[in-house]
């Protein structure tokens, strides 16, 4: 097993892009196999970052604006606050203490967590449409995240008098939604209901969890292109788009990293035994299909077809390698 080389760690940071909360979160679990005595460069830079912008919450512009968009001002205000607060909450469990920062995240968060319509209880959302983490149904995807961030968080957070109410409209938002999700989705509300007890019914849990079992490709692995799609909110006219600018990447009949680490991690997370035969395979393909040359794991967009060396190529690589390194690094049981 070769692992990712320090050479990998990321040099910059928005906070938007969605591998950057993958790897703060995967990125300490090297350090023994590395090593290291402390955090690399690299995150205490992004720690750094995170923390400036959550200070300065109200004096900062948000990544995108309406230049980008309708609404994309709002939506990339709901979506930094989130990963902000996953982000400084992960570091904080690790340390064993909620932090003045962190939970000022957390109030950041709160603050806008829709109140009102079919969204109650989650949060705004990207949408560029792209799948899986900024399209029409991935407000169910930052929700979950969020749910997560809680359970992280550390001097029993979520069980504090103040925040009950909001977590009563996420638990009802993420229970109400879920069968109508993605699987890959639905994955991710699982994993928040493995730290944040009581967030989905266990029969809810194990339905999840069967579904996913059965979604395993004869290699061992799992594939995004099969896990990624609900149509939520199409029509004719967006399919034919939809299918025009993937150039029918979604389609293809191949497993993945992401997809196959997320869930592997998730269901280790959720209590599923290390000799179990669906997590024993999983975890096989993980270590047959690193690169071994850049330790990384493969992904692919299921928007676009994108040359795999470029920086967007390797967005879905690096969603990928964290995964990966959270599923093969894991302790068995909860």
């Amino acid at each position: 097993m070769m692992w990712p080389p320090a050479r990998r760690d990321h040099g910059t940071f928005c906070v938007s892009c969605h591998t950057v909360a993958p790897y703060a979160l995967a990125r300490p679990a090297l350090r023994a196999v590395l090593g290291e005595q402390a955090p690399s460069q690299a995150e205490r830079a992004l720690l750094e970052s995170v923390t400036k912008r959550v200070r300065q919450w109200d004096k900062i512009a948000p990544f995108y604006t309406e230049s980008s968009g309708p609404n994309k001002s709002f939506q990339s205000r709901g979506t930094e606050a989130v990963l902000n607060a996953l982000i400084l909450a992960s570091t904080d469990a690790r340390n064993g203490r909620l932090t003045a920062d962190s939970r000022a995240a957390f109030d950041h968060m709160w603050a806008l967590q829709e109140k009102i319509g079919d969204q109650k209880g989650a949060w705004p959302w990207l949408d560029f449409g792209n799948e899986p983490f900024e399209a029409a149904d991935s407000a169910y995807y930052g929700a979950s995240l969020a749910a997560v961030a809680v359970g992280m968080a550390a001097d029993n957070y979520r069980a504090e008098p103040a925040i009950r109410n909001h977590m009563a409209q996420l638990a009802g938002y993420l229970r109400s939604e879920c069968s109508r999700q993605s699987l890959i989705n639905q994955v991710i509300a699982l994993w928040a209901s493995t730290i944040c007890p009581g967030l989905l019914p266990a029969a809810q849990q194990k339905s999840i969890i069967d579904k996913v079992f059965g979604q395993q490709r004869p290699d061992g692995g799992w594939g995004l292109s099969s896990l990624g799609w609900t149509w939520k909110g199409s029509n004719v006219r967006s399919l034919v788009n939809l299918w025009f600018r993937s150039n029918d990447a979604p389609f293809a009949a191949k497993g993945d990293g992401y997809a196959t680490g997320v869930i592997v991690f998730v269901l280790i997370q959720a209590g599923v035994p290390h000799e179990d035969i669906h997590l024993r395979r999983g975890r096989t393909w993980l270590t047959r299909n690193q690169n071994q040359t850049e330790g990384s794991w493969p992904g692919y967009s299921l928007v676009n077809r994108r040359d795999p060396t470029s920086g967007t190529g390797l967005f879905m690589n690096d969603a990928a390698t964290a995964y990966a390194v959270l599923a093969l690094t894991a302790p068995s049981g909860k």
